[in-house]
């Protein structure tokens, strides 16, 4: 059911995180019928976007990425989305106790998972590497992704809706400062050489 609940999240989120919490599917099973499929979509759209498409800056020349290159870049990019996802998934099961979670269940690594359905689906337009098109669709995706996150964990936990907006705006700075770490982390990688090869 992960695909199904991922794309019912897009239009009855609510009944939809209900329907997650049912479920309670195991991390395993939802990296594999989840995380591990969707995560491919952003990916491959940039592997193919950076290497048939490419961009262009004002009037100059369309820029592309080698095939090795695109595909060195696109296969770190895939696992930083899979790590990503399952710290930020156990910085929720952490904080749990901060915000009097009750019950065993964990549901850090399925709300992450879940929460940021939109900007999976949607890194699909990164298959035509157009700066604004990238920057809208990407406003969009992150806004419904927020908005999913402060919509389905007070479901998910279980909790009253006041204390689930102050865990879900832990979780959100937790989310902004990995991004900013993930950028410095790419900088250190560029410097050592595994950094984008344009052709010609």
């Amino acid at each position: 059911m992960s695909l199904g609940h991922a794309f019912s999240l897009l239009v009855k989120p609510d009944r939809t995180w209900e329907a997650i919490r049912k479920d309670a599917e195991p991390v395993s099973k939802l990296y594999i019928g989840h995380i591990l499929l969707l995560s491919l979509i952003p990916a491959a759209a940039g592997y193919y976007g950076s290497t048939h498409v490419g961009w262009q800056i004002g009037d100059g020349p369309v820029i592309r990425l080698t095939a090795t290159s695109a595909l060195q870049l696109t296969v770190l990019f895939y696992l930083a989305l899979l790590v990503g996802i399952y710290i930020i998934g156990r910085f929720i099961d952490f904080f749990s106790a901060t915000y009097a979670v009750k019950g065993r269940q964990r549901f850090g690594t399925t709300l992450a998972a879940y929460a940021v359905t939109p900007v999976l689906l949607l890194g699909a337009s990164a298959a035509y590497p157009h700066i604004w098109l990238n920057m809208f669709v990407g406003f969009i995706a992150i806004a419904y992704a927020v908005y999913l996150l402060y919509e389905g964990l007070p479901i998910l936990m279980n909790i009253p809706e006041g204390r689930g907006f102050m865990f879900a705006s832990s979780v959100l700075t937790v989310g902004l400062v990995m991004f900013v770490a993930l950028l410095a982390i790419s900088v250190v990688i560029w410097s050592v050489g595994i950094g984008p090869v344009y052709t010609g």
